[in-house]
């Protein structure tokens, strides 16, 4: 099977929705679904949004996930439990069955086995600005329940606001993604407060009490800071370069 051809099974199955249902309500065969299912037809991606939009895909939704990013990333060991569970279960009354889809409907894809699937191996990270407001999100991959060793619901992206520290390769509209970090990490590139005002600066602790924030724009600038003074919010652990 292909990973779309599973994605389109298991929301069928989970809607108890028979091959030949799905193909009548996408005004095709039921060889086609079946072929697409087992993975020996390719399709292009407005069949197949249209065929997971009648199967339970809300057009609302596509905005926080694309066809793209779902079908390349879930993991079908992780859908498979759900998967045999709507297959066991037994059949229920029609006006059972019409209120269930009302609330599916009333859920939308949040409901749906495969995006359970997707949240528990990817998590959308906000991008946050120079006022800490969230701008867009991005899909990062959970790895042992955890991004880049931190929890997923701490870390975050940064917009880099401004070319202070471009001499370390972080340019305006970089962006940083940041894990949590309250204390000074010797050679590490933080988000730091200091006087008021947010910045990115590279932290060289020089004792227990003093730590130089360097900055390089056109020329580089170092000031020496008493760690007191300095607000540490996160340690930056990937840059992705705007071109």
């Amino acid at each position: 099977m292909s990973r779309l051809g599973d994605l389109i099974r298991t929301e069928r199955v989970r809607q108890r929705l028979t091959p030949k249902q799905v193909a009548k309500k996408c005004g095709v065969s039921e060889s086609y679904i079946m072929a697409v299912e087992a993975g020996t037809r390719i399709i292009g991606d407005d069949q197949a949004r249209r065929i997971l939009k009648t199967i339970g895909l809300r057009q609302q939704n596509e905005a926080e996930f694309t066809l793209d990013d779902i079908a390349s990333t879930v993991d079908l060991a992780q859908v498979q439990p759900a998967l045999k569970k709507a297959v066991a279960a037994p059949k229920v009354k029609e006006a059972e069955k019409v209120a269930s889809t009302e609330d599916d409907e009333k859920e939308g894809i949040a409901g749906s086995v495969w995006l359970d699937a997707l949240q528990s191996v990817m998590k959308r990270v906000p991008v946050m600005n120079a006022v800490m407001k969230p701008v867009s999100y991005k899909l990062v991959p959970v790895e042992n329940g955890r991004i880049a060793g931190a929890n997923p619901d701490k870390v975050f992206y940064y917009l880099s606001p401004d070319d202070s520290m471009r001499g370390f390769r972080i340019c305006r509209g970089d962006l940083l993604l940041t894990v949590p970090a309250q204390s000074p990490v010797d050679g590490a590139i933080m988000l730091v407060t200091w006087k008021e005002h947010r910045f990115l600066r590279k932290v060289k602790i020089l004792n227990d009490h003093e730590v130089l924030l360097q900055s390089y724009d056109r020329e580089y600038e170092a000031e020496t800071v008493s760690i007191h003074d300095v607000g540490f919010i996160s340690r930056c652990v990937q840059v992705i370069i705007e071109l």
